[in-house]
């Protein structure tokens, strides 16, 4: 396994495949195994190719609204039930990458959850944003657009809001973000390392396979 940041947990391949199996069904297991090669195998490449790896694995699941696999209006699953279920909206995407970038050896710094209103569907969207120093142009991990891009190639994403785990930030003008506070502040951020791990894991109302 890559080297991890002091606050990232080291996982138990065999626990998570094991418990995810249970709750969802054995494709669920299978995904999770899948899940820990790309961790596996990803652990000794550069930035930009652990970016690739993770973004293009990701976005092979299944986009579903909220309400209708969860019975929830504005669900943030974590990145095991994401994995269990197979799917998930633009939240549970970006979320997924994050915590499995953060398992890579990605420094929290250089990343930030964005919402964004994408004027290509004319609604909100969550979007996973790096930035390979404080001052660079940040790439953009997205579902809407699976190909890794600059967020200068990005005209039809309108930043709003972004955060990581230790900051929440408001989107003044495009590409400049003002320093809000902690991301304690958003209380669906709070839910959702509440319920990180195999302990609390949520059964959709869906089923997707």
């Amino acid at each position: 396994m890559a080297p991890q940041a002091d606050n990232v947990k080291p996982l138990d391949e065999g626990h998570i495949v094991s418990v995810l199996s249970d709750k969802y069904g054995p494709r669920a297991g299978l995904r999770a195994k899948a899940w820990f090669k790309i961790l596996d195998n990803s652990q000794q490449l550069s930035e930009l190719d652990k970016l690739k790896a993770v973004n293009n694995f990701f976005n092979l699941f299944r986009f579903v609204d909220d309400i209708k696999l969860w019975g929830d209006s504005n669900y943030w699953a974590t990145p095991l039930e994401f994995i269990g279920v197979n799917g998930g909206d633009c939240e549970d995407f970006s979320i997924a990458k994050y915590f499995t970038l953060l398992q890579l050896g990605i420094a929290d710094e250089k990343m930030r959850i964005t919402m964004v209103k994408a004027t290509s569907v004319n609604q909100y969207h969550m979007v996973l944003a790096y930035y390979a120093k404080p001052s660079s142009i940040p790439l953009i991990l997205d579902n809407l657009d699976p190909m890794l891009k600059p967020a200068t190639q990005r005209g039809d994403l309108i930043p709003v809001y972004s955060f990581n785990g230790q900051q929440l930030w408001l989107n003044k003008e495009r590409g400049r973000g003002e320093l809000a506070g902690s991301s304690s502040r958003l209380e669906k951020w709070n839910d959702l390392k509440y319920r990180l791990g195999v302990d609390r894991l949520r059964k959709p109302r869906l089923v997707l396979e």
